[in-house]
């Protein structure tokens, strides 16, 4: 969802609440519907008391997942770097082709991964490349310290880049349970039919529509950002993006002066084998 559609739905939202309360306010006595004001504004506050401590719950729960998946994909990107260089140090017949894998396993992220997680596509597994780079480490054999210690370390950068990897693709099913937003909406519902009840025919339209106006505004706007928190990889403006990987590869390819010597590339553009 767009900047755009998020603006539009909050107008939308705002004018049919703010029309509802000018609709009631017409036949509504001097005073409102509750003849004891103070009791009424105390059920208020009861709900709107309980909205608030809910939904700040879920937004903190959001936007850890949100932080979570930014900094797994950050993660997994200088893993990705750090591994290139730890690749180099390996036995010289598999150097090139850890090289080779590594670059197409982050090409596939850019390239497949992410538009899978925008659409919510993306399948439970490893990526293709971290279990080719898994075939190659099985028929390493350090000889050396130097390969045995840049064996020992790519061992633990792998765990650390699968472990990054989950971090980035947890939330792209989203966090909040279903029952959770039934009870959010409900809870908003129930708040917009209650501010009916305030509609007072002695108190001027531009004060009753303020008030259920800005209600309005501030209880869609918030639903709205809970589910920009619970979508991180949607195309909208402050979704997450593959920037860190992407500079990554450019590395790279470009700066390949770290390899040991020439390598080949055994994918495409789009991460795909050749």
């Amino acid at each position: 969802m767009n900047l755009f559609w998020a603006a539009l739905i909050v107008v939308l939202v705002t004018v049919v609440a703010t029309t509802a309360m000018l609709l009631v306010r017409r036949r509504a006595p001097a005073g409102s519907y509750f003849e004891d004001g103070d009791r009424a504004a105390g059920v208020f506050g009861v709900l709107a008391t309980g909205f608030a401590v809910l939904l700040g719950f879920v937004v903190f729960l959001a936007f850890e997942s949100f932080d979570t998946s930014r900094s797994g994909a950050i993660s997994e990107a200088q893993i990705i770097a750090e591994e290139f260089e730890t690749a180099q140090l390996m036995p010289r017949a598999v150097r090139g082709r850890f090289s080779g894998e590594l670059i197409c396993y982050a090409r596939s992220v850019v390239r497949q991964e992410w538009p899978q997680l925008e659409s919510g596509a993306l399948a439970n597994g490893h990526n293709p490349w971290g279990i080719a780079m898994f075939r190659t480490l099985k028929t390493v054999e350090p000889r050396s310290a130097t390969e045995q210690a840049a064996y020992s370390k790519w061992l633990d950068q792998r765990t650390d880049r699968e472990s990054a990897r989950a971090d980035r693709t947890h939330g792209g099913e989203g966090v909040i349970p279903t029952p959770l937003w039934v009870v959010l909406f409900l809870t908003a519902g129930v708040i917009f039919m209650f501010m009916l009840f305030f509609a007072d025919s002695a108190e001027r339209s531009v004060v009753q529509a303020t008030m259920m106006g800005s209600i309005a505004v501030v209880i869609s706007s918030t639903l709205l950002l809970l589910w920009f928190l619970d979508h991180p990889y949607s195309e909208s403006v402050g979704g997450l993006r593959p920037a860190a990987m992407q500079r990554t590869v450019d590395q790279l390819m470009h700066e390949q002066g770290i390899a040991d010597g020439h390598f080949e590339i055994p994918c495409d553009e789009q991460g795909a084998r050749r």
